[in-house]
């Protein structure tokens, strides 16, 4: 573990910027005191929201640009516009320096995801990144992953997200032998795409040390939190992603009208305040923020872009926990050891073949 964590922020990134980043990392510097931070971006925007937070303007740097990467560039466009020069480029490259321990992001998703595979390349063993996210469900909390990185993949590259999922579970939450499902259309095994039915064969075969394979997982599983780990690729991961929070907020306006529409419900919920004030707690997507994007040889965190400082802060503290318990060393280990687990898939393959 570092004696510091120290954490890169892209202060131009996200929806307002450096508005929301730096009260964010005010924020989370209260609940993490070992943190330093390089603040990424225009230092004439930086400095006036730096002033209001001493303790914070103690513990950060900022690295200048005035360049950032805009919502709707399209990733190709980042990369040509914003390589070596914006704020987003610049905070993933101190992560390949050694500047920093991780990467924190609330800007263009694809552009991330290009930017930090492109300049930090993928794990040996690792072709595509995956966008994986703490869920909260009625057991707890499940990591899923693929939540929108890449589209499709094939048997191995679900293993191998299996493999990573693990990996971050047990980093987060001390799981010695995490749980580990696919998300499928049903939990029989004849049915799903050929390559879910195959790494599940695959997963099945290996036996692997690091987690328990327990089959499929239908939709409703995740909410469920029947397995700690769920695994889909980003096609369907992202869809199941936008769906429950779309069912959140859904679930949240209708209470609320529901509450207003007459007398005796505005007393019910005078009496059931603390009840709907847990469920709104638990509820709540700030507390959900912060997507780790798996498989690169470095550690980067995009946050949804129109979240406010309080769920920035949750982006910021998730970073804090991969490079404080070693994410990428576990991932790596796990991955590539002699004898290691993907090492293994050829066999298996092979085995159930």
């Amino acid at each position: 573990m570092p004696s510091k964590v120290r954490i890169a922020l892209d202060a131009m990134g996200g929806d307002d910027g450096a508005a929301v980043v730096i009260p964010g990392a005010a924020i989370s510097l209260r609940r993490h005191r070992d943190t330093e931070f390089l603040l990424v971006g225009d230092r004439a925007k930086i400095e006036p929201e730096l002033d209001r937070h001493p303790e914070l303007k103690a513990a950060a740097k900022i690295i200048h640009t005035d360049v950032a990467v805009s919502g709707s560039d399209k990733p190709s466009q980042a990369l040509r516009r914003g390589r070596k020069t914006s704020s987003m480029w610049l905070a993933i490259d101190a992560v390949k320096k050694g500047e920093a321990d991780v990467a924190v992001s609330a800007g263009n998703t694809g552009a991330l995801m290009a930017m930090a595979r492109f300049h930090l390349r993928t794990l040996p063993g690792i072709d595509r990144p995956a966008i994986s996210a703490i869920w909260p469900t009625r057991r707890g909390e499940s990591v899923v992953l693929d939540l929108g990185a890449t589209i499709g993949g094939d048997a191995r590259h679900l293993v191998a997200l299996a493999i990573m999922g693990a990996a971050m579970m047990s980093v987060v939450f001390d799981k010695k032998r995490p749980t580990v499902g696919l998300l499928n259309i049903g939990t029989e095994e004849i049915k799903g795409h050929e390559e879910i039915r195959e790494a599940g064969e695959i997963l099945r075969a290996m036996n692997l040390p690091e987690l328990e394979y327990i089959g499929f997982v239908e939709g409703d599983g995740i909410g469920k939190g029947v397995a700690d780990v769920i695994v889909t690729e980003g096609y369907s991961g992202n869809i199941a992603l936008k769906a429950a929070e779309g069912t959140a907020r859904q679930m949240a306006d209708l209470l609320r009208n529901e509450i207003q529409r007459s007398w005796l419900s505005k007393v019910g919920y005078v009496f059931a305040r603390k009840a709907f004030q847990a469920l709104r707690d638990k509820m709540d997507p700030n507390k959900s923020n912060g997507g780790v994007l798996l498989g690169l040889n470095g550690l980067v965190v995009k946050s949804h872009g129109g979240i406010n400082a309080e769920g920035f802060a949750y982006a910021i503290d998730v970073g804090y926990e991969m490079a404080h318990y070693d994410l990428l060393n576990k991932i790596n280990q796990m991955l590539n050891r002699e004898g290691g687990a993907l090492n293994s898939v050829q066999s298996a393959q092979e085995a159930v073949s």
